[in-house]
């Protein structure tokens, strides 16, 4: 376990237990869930994705809702009748839809990158506040084992050590949602597949 890991995994368990499951072999990854880097969009898509998209007035509204399509806000009854809708006016065509659904994928999958970024700089962050933590306690611990301990220094440090441990512990209650956070996008992303992939063979 990396340095000042016992710390962190202290605060873990505060999410339950299968928060005491999270493998700590890579700190940047704090989650219960299985890291996967990149996803494909191949998996998603029964066939292959067109390498461009429409062009004119097709073209600016299968940008227009793929951008919808995107939102976490809109859910998928709403985009299932956005779809209907675009479908209705644009054609029940595989390939259009093959279109929309790339340009979804590539902005979920953009924001899924950030935000796993965004986990491991918060992991590397935790684990540094941990070591200073861990450092504070060691150094107390010292001056209390001096016949002379510096008493000053010693409240210092214990105030020092109670602020840490409050933000250490307040910042772990966030781990849950940012760890199910790239989850619920491939869901979505998988979902959404799976409207276009419905409105487009309805045309075939």
């Amino acid at each position: 376990m990396f340095r000042g890991g016992l710390a962190l995994a202290a605060a873990l368990t505060l999410a339950g237990p299968a928060a005491q499951a999270a493998d700590f072999s890579d700190p940047t990854w704090p989650c219960v869930q299985r890291k996967v880097e990149r996803l494909s969009a191949g998996l998603m898509w029964p066939q292959p994705l067109p390498e461009s998209g429409p062009e004119g007035a097709a073209g600016a509204a299968a940008d227009e809702l793929a951008e919808l399509l995107a939102l976490r806000r809109v859910d998928l009854e709403a985009a299932r009748t956005e779809v209907a809708a675009f479908a209705e006016a644009e054609g029940r065509d595989m390939a259009l839809m093959g279109a929309v659904f790339g340009e979804v994928f590539d902005r979920l999958a953009a924001r899924r990158t950030r935000i796993l970024d965004g986990i491991g700089k918060f992991s590397l962050s935790q684990i540094a506040l941990s070591e200073k933590i861990d450092a504070a306690r060691a150094e107390m611990e010292a001056q209390m084992a001096k016949a002379d301990p510096d008493f000053d220094r010693v409240d210092a440090l214990e105030e020092q050590i109670d602020w840490d441990q409050r933000i250490f512990t307040d910042r772990q209650h966030t781990i849950t949602y940012l760890c199910e956070t790239p989850q619920l996008l491939e869901k979505r992303l998988y979902a959404i597949a799976q409207i276009l992939a419905e409105a487009g063979r309805e045309g075939g």
